[in-house]
């Protein structure tokens, strides 16, 4: 991987957000048997989001 390739799939950002603990712990959980991440999962929302409402 050339060192432009690296930077382009650097994340460089972070979104802070509050939530119940109950709930925090049931999401990162239910990630852990999907064997999947809460930060995947939460990155996959935001892009599948942006891609719905960017068409209409």
């Amino acid at each position: 991987m050339t060192m432009k390739a690296d930077k382009k799939n650097k994340k460089d950002s972070q979104l802070v957000l509050r939530l119940d603990k109950e709930e925090r712990d049931a999401f990162v959980r239910l990630c852990n048997d999907l064997d999947t991440s809460a930060a995947r999962e939460i990155r996959r929302f935001i892009r599948q989001f942006l891609k719905k409402h960017r068409a209409e």
